[in-house]
């Protein structure tokens, strides 16, 4: 193990124990004394060990720099996994996507950049998704290599994807990563084209079921447009934009469209412009959700703080989206299967405006990154035709 691996390991089980520390706070205050020497003992260790090594570790960087020859060794290994026919995605021990060359972004119908950071598991049918979160888990631990069949999540991937995972060890990372090679749905024989024997080759038919989301898709963008041009035309603010956006995206893309708007100043607080409901929920399920306060809801938090985008299938955390007037988690009450919430911005550079939240009930297919893709071109647009003036407004119940 290099020095920087070794000092990888190091500096993790040093976070671990100050996290271990951090929970001992949940403990009587008679109680916590006894911890107090083990506090100095790690910040000691600190200031002796590890940031000596860290420094070691910089200087060295600095003075060998790594060679011409070993650069463009790199250069090459990175256009070989961007132009591999097969589709190629790099994952943690996680199942979160690193890197996803180009036959993996026409495969998945999504954009290299906008899946980097989010779990590949979110592109699958809910009955592979945690088979691959466990296999490729174990293809980290070092159990070996494997594959398995999977779905995606899309309407148009009807055919089965065979995935074959291997363990990779990146230079100068302390854990290994994950690389899975997917293969598309496989039929004919060779023989019937005049192919060598042995030799299986992908259906090159188009998709009707493709070809019609994807029209679908794009007249959602286009309605999406023509709304936001006339409420411009109209003089309408910002909680209008969010309104007519909810009107278009109700129903059609989402079960349930929830609109907030981040506080103008930092001590101001978030507040909730529009939540639009399933034709046949009750009006009390719908106002709650109109009252709520935004603050406390996390996934919204994140979204507004810190631009975070989320995309959830089945979500693990009940209280993701907060808790109704009752203290029932809004997420368990209205039998979320599959929630994405937004932030609206006009750039990664530009302040967060407000969220937009989406989920969809009951048996209606999750969201695939597909249409989280177009969900994230919708809220730039609806970033840039909101104006930079508010004016208080009640929340809109359906």
């Amino acid at each position: 193990m290099s020095g920087a691996q070794e000092f990888g390991a190091e500096l993790t089980d040093f976070r671990r124990r100050v996290d271990e520390l951090r929970a001992a706070r949940a403990l009587p205050s008679q109680e916590r004394l006894s911890l107090l020497d083990a506090a100095l003992f790690e910040l000691q260790h600190m200031v002796d060990v590890l940031w000596p090594r860290y420094e070691e570790l910089v200087a060295a960087s600095r003075t060998t720099g790594g060679g011409r020859g070993d650069r463009q060794e790199q250069q090459l290994l990175r256009a070989l996994f961007q132009r591999m026919p097969v589709a190629a995605v790099l994952l943690d021990r996680e199942s979160v996507v690193r890197r996803m060359n180009f036959a993996a972004t026409q495969l998945f119908h999504t954009r290299a950049g906008y899946a980097t950071g989010r779990p590949l598991a979110a592109s699958l049918r809910r009955d592979g998704q945690a088979a691959l979160r466990s296999q490729v888990a174990a293809v980290a631990r070092g159990e070996g290599d494997r594959s398995l069949t999977v779905r995606l999540s899309q309407p148009s991937a009807d055919g089965e994807v065979r995935v074959t995972l291997a363990a990779l060890r990146p230079p100068g990372e302390p854990h290994p990563a994950v690389l899975a090679a997917f293969q598309p749905g496989m039929v004919g024989h060779p023989a019937e084209a005049g192919a060598a024997p042995g030799v299986w080759y992908p259906e090159s038919r188009p998709d009707l079921a493709e070809v019609t989301r994807h029209a679908e898709l794009l007249d959602l963008v286009d309605d999406m447009t023509t709304a936001l041009l006339k409420v411009a035309l109209d003089g309408g603010g910002p909680e209008a934009v969010l309104v007519r956006a909810a009107e278009v995206l109700h129903g059609r893309f989402a079960d349930w469209v929830i609109a907030d708007l981040a506080p103008e100043t930092a001590s101001g607080v978030p507040r909730r412009v529009v939540a639009l409901g399933p034709w046949d929920a009750a009006d009390d399920r719908t106002a709650s959700l109109a009252k709520q306060d935004p603050a406390s809801c996390p996934v919204v938090v994140d979204a507004l703080s810190d631009g975070i985008c989320a995309l959830r299938v089945s979500p693990p955390d009940a209280d993701a989206f907060g808790r109704d007037a009752t203290g029932a988690p809004v997420l368990v009450r209205e039998e979320v299967t599959s929630l994405l919430c937004i932030p609206l911005r006009a750039s990664a550079t530009d302040p967060v405006r407000g969220a937009l939240t989406l989920f969809r009930t009951g048996g209606r297919g999750a969201f695939g990154m597909a249409e989280a893709g177009v969900a994230d071109r919708i809220s730039r647009h609806l970033a840039l035709a909101m104006p930079r003036t508010t004016a208080p407004a009640p929340a809109a119940e359906a």
